[in-house]
């Protein structure tokens, strides 16, 4: 077995520093940006006109059901052929986005049905406004319900990030394979990737237990 020398990838350390940054960008955008959809269509989904809740309902069988690299070469190599055409780290945002809006919707829903009707009724009864009776009564429990699903949808968004390398964006896996062509240490390499995905990924595990404990601390039963 060759012997391990990882000092050759330390040359490169710089481009590692903007993958990891790139990965980071692409995750957190894309999640805000999924985190949008999510809400509407979660909301349309429960009140909207019956066209629009069956393309939303379409939009969530079609995104969830196709290869997300399906999707990024779509929008990188077949959209520019009707006039929209993105650059890689574009191209990667909107399938991101879409992809974690699909599954958003589905959370977010689950969240507001799992609140029972009869609370929403007794906070109109009690005089609330509805802003008030969803500010106070429906966020606060549904938020509780659904953080562990959004921060584990977080993270396989954070570890999905990699198909970005497909259309050449500057991401931490696209950084990997450049590397290695120039180092031809695929071992090394890959493994090093490896160790820094995991560790974003305990790191990000780590703060969501710590904000989850923090903001939903109250007792849930008597």
């Amino acid at each position: 077995m060759p012997q391990l020398n990882f000092r050759p990838i330390w040359r490169y350390e710089a481009q590692l520093y903007d993958g990891v940054v790139t990965t980071l960008l692409l995750t957190f955008v894309a999640a805000a940006a999924g985190i949008v959809i999510g809400i509407a269509g979660a909301v349309l989904l429960r009140g909207g006109p019956k066209p629009v809740r069956y393309a939303i309902r379409t939009y969530i069988e079609v995104i969830r059901n196709t290869p997300v690299l399906l999707q990024i070469f779509i929008i990188f190599f077949v959209l520019p052929g009707l006039g929209l055409k993105f650059s890689p780290i574009q191209a990667a945002i909107v399938a991101l986005s879409t992809y974690f809006g699909a599954y958003a919707i589905e959370i977010i829903r689950s969240g507001l049905d799992s609140i029972p009707r009869s609370q929403v009724e007794a906070g109109l009864c009690l005089g609330l406004t509805r802003w008030q009776v969803l500010s106070r009564i429906v966020l606060p429990p549904a938020l509780r319900n659904i953080y562990p699903s959004v921060t584990a949808q977080f993270v396989l968004l954070l570890l999905g990030t990699s198909i970005a390398s497909q259309v050449s964006a500057d991401e931490l896996f696209h950084v990997a394979g450049f590397i290695d062509s120039r180092t031809y240490r695929s071992f090394e390499v890959y493994t090093l990737i490896c160790a820094i995905y995991f560790a974003l990924v305990i790191l990000f595990k780590i703060a969501f237990a710590v904000i989850g404990r923090m903001v939903f601390r109250w007792p849930t039963r008597r």
